[in-house]
């Protein structure tokens, strides 16, 4: 006991006892701690660092070293993977040149790699996340609420069917016509350049689901204009530009045609 008791008591007890603990914990966490999340772990950490070295090259010269941000380019901290994956994803990123907004082009990464460049971008701080194949499906959604919907938030820049629109200093609505179910959702969660974002508090799961079935519908190629010719499928604007210039001007032709064949009468 004496001899025990002076152990205790040696400078190095605590330190010998605190390494023991930590090996005892490491042990029991391999041991027990499920393997899948071990290697999912594993494979994010490989990731971010991947999605690091691909963000080093192709878009630290506008955004940082670490993403803060300079004159050239917005800071992506807190930005998420959705607005990564939206992004490159589309080809926008990395720009060519500055300009009144950025357009979309050929994709100059694989899958693989905007989901790392993804993987580095959301470990620098919290944000909107890539959604899932689930939450972008569209075969229980209503078209009919998400054509509402749509008309009330986005149809005043997307025009009625999402063909797009200008806006103000060169600026546009892009045309929405073949863009994936993911990209769209994407667009909504993080809201690109011009576009105002649409969080789940503001716009549900259910309604993003809703708006991108609708916009599937109006573009698809089995759909059709009841009323003829889509004039662009543009909303009333056009249509009413198509019947005052046709609709009024051949009116006037046939007032014109009239009136000269009644003067010719009179003088028979």
């Amino acid at each position: 006991m004496k001899k025990l008791s002076a152990r205790r008591r040696h400078p190095l007890a605590a330190l010998v006892v605190l390494l023991l603990a930590l090996a005892a914990t490491g042990g029991l966490y391999a041991a027990l701690a499920p393997q899948k999340a071990v290697a999912d772990d594993t494979q994010q950490s490989l990731a971010i660092e991947e999605g690091k070295k691909l963000f080093a090259v192709g878009c630290s010269s506008c955004h940082g070293m670490s993403g803060q941000g300079s004159s050239d380019g917005p800071s992506l901290v807190g930005v998420g993977s959705a607005a990564v994956d939206f992004q490159v994803g589309t080809g926008r990123m990395p720009a060519q040149q500055p300009g009144a907004q950025v357009p979309q082009k050929k994709v100059a990464y694989t899958q693989a790699e905007i989901d790392q460049l993804a993987a580095y971008i959301a470990s620098l701080g919290p944000g909107p996340v890539t959604p899932s194949k689930e939450q972008t499906a569209t075969t229980d959604a209503s078209v009919a609420r998400g054509g509402e919907l749509f008309r009330t938030n986005c149809a005043s820049c997307h025009n009625y069917q999402g063909k797009g629109g200008a806006l103000t200093n060169g600026k546009y609505a892009p045309d929405l016509t073949g863009v994936s179910a993911k990209h769209m959702y994407e667009a909504m969660l993080t809201g690109p350049q011009n576009m105002p974002s649409f969080p789940d508090s503001t716009l549900t799961e259910d309604n993003k689901r809703d708006i991108i079935a609708y916009l599937q519908e109006v573009n698809s190629d089995d759909s059709v204009s009841p009323g003829g010719f889509s004039l662009g499928s543009l909303g009333p604007v056009t249509e009413g530009l198509f019947g005052w210039i046709f609709g009024l001007g051949a009116l006037i032709f046939v007032a014109i045609w009239v009136a000269a064949h009644t003067t010719k009468a009179k003088k028979s």
